[in-house]
């Protein structure tokens, strides 16, 4: 029994043994024969996580019906941001074409100005020559050369006096200057929280504004250069109340009744003495601009009649005084006009107006406001109004002495602004 036991252990180990031995040599692969030349096999874990993804985009389109993935719409954060850039881009491009033709108009009052008395003073020059006694062939030469260029200057004369380059090219110095300014508050706006609707509307509005205010075209759509009336230069739309979020722990957003006060100081002086002064200053600039826009063509279309009438036996010398003479006067006229940029200093003075028109029409906004808290903080509003007028916070509380109503007009002795 014993021997029997023996013998079955021994063949049920013998047979574990070669079975084992099988299995081995079942497993053992030479890794030659899985490889072939330039191709690797990928791990098992990493083709789970291939086979699952592949079949989870198959379960996806299966319950959508799509194979192929569909172009995402924008969403309405990435449509807000798009139309900013627009806005910018346009502002961009505007300042650029101001500059340029600012930069033109600019080159065209030096060139008129110099040509014009080139041509005037040469006219007079010629007109003395032909009334020296002489040849018949040389005074009739002279005579009709000095008729010539004096029409020609009376028309050039006329023209330029009517489009005023030199107030044209600072039209576009001050457009060129406001559309910067507009682009950097625009990208410092949207810099600090993220654009709505109500502000692309707004930015839109300004640009329209400052589009009509100094428009590009020559002719047609020129402001007018003699203006029956001089009014401040707008070129911000109308000013409506801006809601805005209050500033942590302030309880009144920044105001207080001091501030409120000296508002109203600061508005009254800009009212009565920085505006007044500069549309007072404009009004007597385009007067004396009318009085030499005038008299430079006409003493240089009477210059040409006298030069015409040289060598008339009735007359004598006189048409030639007049032709020397009108001639030199109005080219000095002319320097004087456009040379000394008369139409520049009327235009520069109504965009001075315009500019505290603006201030004023900013403090009105905030202080109609009832509601504090949808005014712009005052604090900042404070220290933005003394930026633009020059002055220290200190020095801009001062005024809020003139916004007592026992303080009379004349009782005034200082104007807000100090920049100009």
């Amino acid at each position: 029994m014993a021997t029997l036991q023996a013998h079955n252990l021994f063949f049920s180990s013998s047979s574990s043994i070669s079975s084992h031995r099988k299995l081995r040599a079942g497993l053992h692969v030479p890794s030659a024969n899985l490889r072939t030349k330039g191709v690797s096999l990928p791990k098992i874990p990493q083709m789970i996580s291939l086979q699952r993804e592949e079949l989870s985009l198959r379960d996806d389109n299966a319950a959508t019906g799509c194979t192929h993935p569909q172009p995402m719409a924008p969403s309405n954060d990435e449509l807000l941001v798009s139309k900013v850039y627009a806005v910018l881009g346009a502002i961009a491009d505007r300042a650029e074409m101001h500059a340029i033709i600012g930069a033109q108009r600019n080159d065209w009052n030096h060139l008129l100005t110099g040509s014009i008395n080139a041509i005037t003073l040469t006219s007079s020059l010629m007109a003395g020559i032909s009334s020296i006694p002489g040849g018949e062939a040389h005074f009739l030469a002279f005579k009709l050369s000095s008729v010539i260029l004096f029409a020609a200057a009376t028309g050039m004369m006329l023209i330029t006096s009517k489009i005023q380059p030199s107030q044209l090219a600072e039209e576009q110095r001050n457009a060129t200057r406001l559309w910067k300014q507009l682009g950097r508050s625009i990208e410092t706006t949207f810099a600090l929280r993220p654009p709505t609707e109500l502000d692309i509307e707004d930015a839109m509005q300004k640009v329209i504004a400052l589009d009509k205010a100094y428009p590009l075209p020559l002719l047609p759509g020129m402001l007018e250069k003699f203006p029956a009336n001089v009014e401040p230069t707008q070129w911000w739309p109308k000013q409506q109340s801006r809601q805005q979020q209050a500033v942590n722990g302030m309880r009144r957003n920044g105001w207080s009744h001091e501030l409120e006060e000296e508002m109203r100081g600061i508005l009254r002086v800009l009212r009565m003495k920085d505006e007044e002064q500069y549309v007072r200053l404009g009004k007597l600039v385009l007067n004396i601009n009318k009085s030499l826009a005038t008299a430079g063509p006409l003493l240089a279309g009477l210059a040409a009649i006298g030069s015409g009438l040289i060598g008339s036996p009735a007359l004598g010398p006189a048409p030639a005084l007049v032709g020397v003479v009108g001639g030199v006067l109005a080219a000095a006229v002319n320097t004087l006009e456009h040379g000394g940029q008369v139409g520049m200093v009327f235009e520069l003075f109504r965009n001075c107006a315009g500019f505290y028109r603006r201030l004023q029409e900013e403090i009105e906004c905030n202080m109609g406001e009832k509601d504090e808290q949808r005014r712009e903080n005052g604090e900042l509003f404070e220290m933005k109004m003394a930026l633009q007028l020059g002055r220290s916070l200190s020095d801009l509380k001062r005024l809020a002495s003139y916004a007592s109503p026992s303080c009379k007009d004349e009782e005034m002795e200082e104007f807000a602004g100090k920049l100009f």
